[in-house]
Parts: structure tokens; sequence; C-alpha cells
């Protein structure tokens, strides 16, 4: 039974083995005539569709050689046309016995769709003006020994799409433009920080410690050290360590792993941006961080006013700055400033409804938090930079010298979610070193999320660090804004998946 006689049945009654036993026979009868397509090394290629299409008049009545995977096939007894579609277009190609050959032009009509074909031929344009290639020489490349989702209806489940992702980019390639945007705003960001000075580096995914930032670690065990050891949570603690040793403005960009839930906004491991200035604050980071995101947005919408599922943001400087109690007043009325204990705090979150999950947390800083979260989080729609954060949520930030109790730390904000998060970083060892232990002290607790203790950064500040402004951006959760993704697997061309079985 031939494919096409296959294809005919009922779409309840195909059976999908019988479709790929169908075309296992065609690469079997291929290979006894020596004909093996999986022989082949190298094929090459003159154009790609795309520079056909939009060179026309330089290529029209020329000979070119052209190569993708047929997505399209009309046979029309002695001569047919098909479109195949390569990296960056799709173009139609007329095929005929005259120009092939009895032969060839037999074994064209066997070629399935997902087949890799190469075609050599001239340019030009049929009567409806499609621009099309007339083949004068057809070649087998590549067999699909697969048929792909039936092309009306392609494929729309998306869990289906993001684990296999090479399908997803086959029949649905708009697919394509949301990871092309993403190299463009990577290299944005590379050039922006080229351009002030800073050096890129790569810091160990793997180490004995997990810190940096406040997240479950992922476990392993190093066999030949025989030690656990952790993947990164963050890039903070190897970055740092480089500004003590001189390096005054340094940034990665790099995979961190963090064990914890997942949802829209969250994968297990993402594309973290963190970047160093010795001699800067946090002041300064406010300034780079929308400097970042309006020059991404203009190198690949070629506006900073956009638009993320229905809401209309003007990423233009200058960014509106608040601190976080005053953010909490605006929103509620209720001013943090007037409230000054634990006591007061925690009576003040039982009264409106706030539970605390942690009887360890039951302090004024964590509270403030909490009330944000709740109430205020959700209405920043415009670009938002909230600063001023309590010190219990805050490891690794500098104290205000006007209020002791709070840091010099933002984070910005924009359609109700978190983008970005700053310091002025704190360079006091004994101050680092009381913080880490008190981290330490919730670990033992059982807060999983909770750091370490690290004794070699506490020795590298004891030497000295120098004033210094940081910054954390979620490259994934910028590639969603601009391109107007409402889930992270959307940005990430290979999001971690609970296996089917």
């Amino acid at each position: 039974m031939s494919e096409n006689e296959v294809n005919d049945m009922n779409d309840q009654e195909v059976d999908l083995n019988q479709l790929m036993k169908v075309r296992r026979e065609k690469l079997l009868e291929l290979q006894q005539q020596g004909k093996d397509p999986y022989q082949i090394t190298k094929f090459n290629r003159t154009n790609t569709a795309g520079e056909i299409k939009e060179n026309y008049d330089k290529f029209e009545e020329k000979d070119v050689t052209i190569a993708g995977r047929i997505i399209a096939k009309r046979i029309m007894g002695k001569a047919s046309f098909c479109t195949i579609q390569d990296c960056d277009e799709k173009i139609q190609s007329y095929v005929s016995i005259n120009d092939l050959g009895e032969e060839s032009y037999k074994s064209f009509k066997t070629y399935d769709i997902g087949d890799f074909i190469g075609i050599t031929g001239f340019v030009f344009k049929t009567r409806t003006e499609e621009i099309s290639v007339h083949a004068k020489e057809v070649t087998l490349l590549s067999k699909s020994l697969r048929p792909l989702p039936e092309k009306f209806h392609g494929l729309k489940d998306p869990d289906l799409r993001y684990r296999q992702r090479y399908v997803d980019l086959i029949v649905n390639p708009e697919v394509k433009k949301s990871f092309e945007i993403r190299s463009k705003i990577i290299k944005e960001i590379r050039k922006i920080l080229d351009e002030k000075g800073y050096l890129e580096v790569e810091t160990p995914i793997l180490n004995t410690i997990s810190g940096g930032a406040t997240a479950k670690p992922f476990q392993t065990h190093h066999n030949a050290l025989d030690i656990s050891m952790y993947l990164r949570i963050a890039l903070e603690l190897n970055l740092k360590r480089l500004i003590v040793g001189g390096i005054d403005k340094v940034y990665e960009m790099g995979r961190v792993f963090r064990n914890e839930g997942m949802d829209i906004r969250h994968n297990p491991e993402f594309t973290e941006l963190e970047l160093y200035a010795a001699y800067q604050d946090y002041n300064d980071m406010m300034d780079i961080t929308q400097e970042i995101f309006s020059r991404c947005a203009n190198e690949v919408i070629g506006s900073t006013k956009i638009t993320y599922q229905g809401q209309e943001i003007d990423l233009t400087p200058s960014w509106k700055r608040i601190t976080m109690i005053d953010s909490i007043k605006e929103v509620t009325g209720i001013d943090f400033n007037t409230i000054n204990s634990d006591e007061e705090a925690v009576a003040l979150a039982k009264e409106k409804g706030i539970v605390i999950p942690d009887p360890t947390k039951e302090t004024r800083g964590d509270v403030i938090s909490l009330f944000f979260d709740e109430y205020v989080e959700k209405t920043l729609v415009q670009p938002t930079f909230i600063y001023d954060y309590p010190v219990e949520i805050s490891p690794l930030a500098k104290r205000k010298s006007t209020d002791p109790r709070l840091t010099e730390r933002f984070e910005v904000f924009i359609g109700g979610r978190e983008y970005g998060n700053a310091f002025s970083e704190l360079n006091d060892p004994i101050d680092q070193y009381e913080r880490f232990k008190k981290q330490v002290e919730a670990r033992e607790a059982g807060d999983e999320e909770a750091g370490m203790m690290d004794e070699d950064f506490i020795q590298a500040l004891e030497y000295g660090m120098p004033p210094t402004g940081g910054l954390g951006i979620g490259i994934d959760r910028l590639v969603m804004l601009l391109t107007d993704s409402i889930s992270i697997r959307d940005v990430l061309l290979f999001p971690t998946m609970k296996p089917l079985s």
C-alpha cells in the first residue's frame, strides 16, 4: 500500500505505524538501489529561499541551487509543484519529467512531505507571480521516516510543542522569531556592557557552597573528590570576588539552577545576567537597567513603546522610582514609617489577614515584604523601581546609613512582574558574616532556601572590596516581555518537562 493510499483513509483509521512502515520500505528500496540518502555527506547550496525572494531582479533566469525540507507537494502527471522550507523562508519549485528525465521524475514523485531535497534550476515567476525555481535536477538529501503533524492543524498542543521543539519549529516556523529576538537581545546587552568597559567572564557552575541568592539548590556528588556539590543558584559571590581582585567592571550571562516549583514564570534552569561595577551604587544600577531594557526594545522592536499581554507599556527612560514603604502607603494608605516594632507589624498583618508562613520571619521587615507582595506588585504595570528593601530580606545588600533597618536594594517591576534585582553591595565583612550566620540558623531550622556560610567569601571581603553596585536581570523574562510571550517555556528552546512515563 502506498502512502497516498494510506493518507486517503479516514483520519480515525490512519495508523501512524503503517505510515512509518511505508516510509521505511521506500528507504530500503533506495538503499537496495545504491541511492541511500543518508550516505550523502555534503550538498553545495548556493542560495537560500529568503535571498532569492528578497532579490528577485538579481536572480531572475539565473541558475541557483537550493535545499530544504518538503512541506507541500502537488503531483500533476508529467509536471509537479513542491514547496521547500529552508532556514529563512519557503519557496516553490516546478518539477517536470521533461527536465528531470523519466527515472528521476519517477523518484521525485515518491518523495514524502518532510524529506530534505536539493534543487538546481533557474529562478522565474509563475503566471500567478509566485517566485519559484524551475528544477533541472532534484537530489534526495535525507529521508523523513516519521510523518509531520497534519498540515491543516499543525502542532498546537503546548505541552507537545515544548517536548518536541524540533517539530514545533518545522510546522510553526513563526516560533523561530522569538528565538531570533532572544539572540538579538543577548547581543545588544553584550554591546552595551562592552561599550561601558565591562569584562565578560565565566564562573563555576558547580560549587561546594550554595550562595548568592535565597533558593533551594540542586545537589550532586563529585566522585573523585568524594564531596557534595551544588549547581549554582546565582552568579553573585564569584563575581564579587573578582571586584576584590581588582576587576572594576565585570559581568556574566549564564545558566543558573534552582530546585523549586515550575510555572509560567519559572523553569528550574534559566539564564541570568549579573554585573558589578566598583565605585558605583544602586542608583547607577537603576540607570543601566533602564538603558538595557530600552535599547533592547529599540533594537528588536524598533520602539520603546510595547504591548505585553494587552497592556501598553512605555520603556522610555526615566522610570518611576519609589521606596517599598512609600509604594505600600500609595496603594493601601498604611505607612510603615510609623510602625517601629516587630510586634506592631505582626499585629497589623494579623488584622489584615496577611499570613506569615514562618514563625522565624515575624519581623517588621518580613511583614513589609508580605504587604508589598499582597497589595502592590500586581499594580506596577509601567516600569517602576521599588527601592530601600528591609534588611531581613536582603542578606547581601548594604544598609542605608540613614536607616539601618533598610538596605540600598531595588527590584524593577513591569506589567506586575519582577524583572531585575540590584544592590549597593555589602562590603563590610563583619556585617556580612553576621548575616550569613542568620541564614545558617534559618537553614538549620528547616529553611531549605536559606544560604550557607561562605568563609572564603568573608575572607575575600576582609582583603577589602570597594563600594560596588550590582545588578541581576532574568534574561528569559526580558525576552518574554519583548516577544509578548505569556510563558517562560515559549522563550526556552528546551524547557524542563516531566517525563511522560
